[in-house]
């Protein structure tokens, strides 16, 4: 019998199956020999297991289970490692600051020093708390958090003038989002490194009772520019005027801090100035750049997406996001008011360039009846000075006019993915319309880096249209489609290492879950490292960006630690972290939490 049973195995051929390499090289033939126990053990030798063989697969799917699960875990792989280079570029942007200007607001890399340009209340150490707690840098989690508890209270109390919204942006809402990240108010513990919360919280009280001042003390609810921290007295700014802008950009951080503290004044005073301006004329929703605290009034015509105008749009989807999203409570007009601006953009604001179609948004300098100019900038502060007035249609685009696409996403689908807002019917008309407008302008921001030598986007841009165009002013890269619809003026090639393009990215990759928005991420980051890398420590920004080697400027943003590199861990990352239905990110890249998220 035992002979016969041998025969079976050596004479019987199993059915041919076919296997992939990729399956192939996933089984383990498991060798080992299995004869009859006997005391000799002779027939061991040649009774051995069969290998294990996956399932048939029809012919069209053979392979393609293994190849995708492998392509996927290769995919998750390489961005794994580009998100911890973004956290290596971090480290070294940290150290440079920590070794060189420990406490003063900003480094300057290539004199190594640091220098007070914010109110000297160590605004690089703020900005960059929350990134190190969302990037799980504890080291520096822990520098910052200490340096804080031991300077920044005594600092605020002693310090002058100060200006209200850079302020709020990027102090304020930088404490408030570290004392939620590490734990208050039950939020989300990222690090065990660092002070108690408490301290952020108490702190950030500390600042904002002073920065009420802005508000109390001006005889309408639009607050005055500035404050004098260390005699606790406000100011209007040397024209009188506010920009409509930064007094419209501080009531996410003012909310969060009434839900936190439990007292209203802050959330009440900061309220008052989207209250008022809900009922002052507009041009399809779209308003002038400048407010006078005295009259309550708008001041002037010029209309833009650019500085002083940019994140009042910005504010009125997250503020009413921030209160739940609901379409039915105190908070609805300013839905209401976005919904309406965002048509007025369309309408009003957005052109294409010529030859290839670049879609972006323009300005309307003397008001509607005025001519359009095709221009857009990162953010034009400082730079609308220099633009002159032509008889031609003219324009420009920058770095704070592509805040627009993210804008734009988020207030299309509130914060969920485009597929799941599209199952629960979700999604009207006007918001696909206002997504589409989103990746389109998304697409220009992007070619506002290839267009240039060194991969980097100037600070503004103007587009070719039928009525503006000057030739000899293309960004030096001769090999982009688009060298001939981006204009790229002397005065304006600088670049300052801004993040709005990448937050850009980051939405509408999270939104759309569509690969190319990391993909054009990680060809920006690259050049970032390449051309504004400090070997001694830090970042530089950058004098001209369509020359090789580019001159540097002796010179690293804040918000290079608080938001662009912020952005580009999250473009990388799980979508899961920091996820979009849950949490507002503030002007400056500070995340808050929704109420009842």
């Amino acid at each position: 019998m035992i002979f016969g049973v041998a025969y079976l195995m050596f004479t019987h051929k199993s059915a041919p199956h076919s296997v992939s390499q990729g399956q192939a090289e996933g089984i383990k033939v498991n060798t080992e020999v299995e004869g009859i126990s006997d005391s000799s053990g002779r027939f061991k030798r040649f009774w051995r297991k069969p290998p294990r063989l996956p399932p048939q697969l029809p012919p069209d799917e053979k392979g393609s289970i293994d190849n995708h699960e492998l392509q996927k875990l290769n995919t998750g792989s390489k961005w794994v490692d580009r998100q911890q280079r973004v956290k290596k570029a971090f480290i070294h942007a940290w150290s440079g600051y920590k070794m060189y200007a420990m406490g003063y607001d900003e480094l300057m890399p290539l004199s190594q020093r640091g220098v007070d340009g914010l109110g000297g209340l160590g605004a690089t150490v703020v900005d960059a708390l929350d990134t190190a707690l969302i990037m799980g840098a504890e080291e520096v989690v822990s520098e910052a958090g200490l340096w804080i508890e031991a300077h920044l209270s005594d600092r605020i109390s002693k310090k002058g003038q100060v200006n209200l919204f850079e302020t709020t942006i990027r102090v304020l809402g930088g404490l408030l989002s570290a004392y939620h990240l590490s734990g208050g108010e039950q939020g989300t513990n990222l690090t065990h490194k660092g002070p108690k919360p408490t301290v952020y919280l108490e702190t950030a009280r500390n600042l904002a009772d002073r920065l009420l001042l802005a508000f109390t003390s001006s005889p309408t609810s639009i607050p005055f520019s500035d404050v004098v921290l260390h005699d606790s007295s406000a100011h209007r700014a040397p024209d009188g005027l506010s920009s409509t802008a930064e007094v419209s950009t501080v009531q996410l951080e003012f909310n969060y801090l009434s839900t936190v503290s439990g007292d209203p004044r802050y959330s009440i005073e900061a309220m008052k100035v989207l209250e008022h301006i809900k009922d002052l004329p507009k041009v399809e929703g779209l308003v002038p750049i400048y407010i006078s605290p005295d009259s309550g009034e708008f001041s002037g015509e010029n209309i833009r997406l650019g500085s002083r105008g940019d994140s009042y749009y910005e504010y009125l989807i997250k503020v009413w996001l921030q209160q739940g999203r609901n379409r039915d409570g105190n908070f609805t007009y300013l839905y209401d008011m976005y919904e309406e601006a965002m048509r007025g953009v369309r309408h009003l604001l957005v052109q294409k360039s010529i030859p290839n179609g670049l879609v972006f948004v323009g300005e309307l300098p003397y008001g509607p009846k005025g001519s359009f100019s095709p221009k857009m900038d990162h953010l034009v502060h400082g730079a609308f000075s220099r633009f002159s007035v032509k008889p031609l249609f003219s324009g420009r685009i920058g770095p704070r006019s592509v805040f627009c696409p993210g804008t734009l996403a988020l207030g299309a689908t509130k914060g969920l993915t485009k597929e799941k807002a599209m199952k629960k019917n979700l999604l009207k008309f006007e918001d696909l319309e206002n997504l589409k407008l989103a990746e389109d302008l998304a697409k220009t921001c992007f070619e506002m880096y290839s267009v240039t030598s060194t991969g980097l986007a100037p600070e503004i841009a103007y587009f070719h249209t039928e009525e503006y165009s000057e030739h000899g002013l293309d960004g030096g890269n001769k090999n982009s489609k688009f060298v001939n619809d981006i204009i790229i003026k002397h005065a304006d090639r600088h670049n300052l290492l801004r993040p709005e393009t990448v937050e850009s990215l980051f939405i509408l990759y999270r939104i759309t879950e569509d690969p190319k928005y990391q993909e054009w991420g990680w060809q920006i980051f690259e050049a970032f490292e390449k051309h504004t890398k400090v070997d001694s420590g830090g970042y530089s920004s950058l004098e001209d960006v369509t020359v090789l080697p580019p001159h540097r400027r002796d010179k690293m943003e804040t918000f290079f630690l608080g938001e662009t590199l912020k952005y580009f861990y999250l473009l990388f990352g799980d979508r899961s972290i920091i996820p979009l239905d849950k949490y507002v990110f503030n002007t400056e890249a500070h995340p808050l939490p929704i109420k009842g998220s």
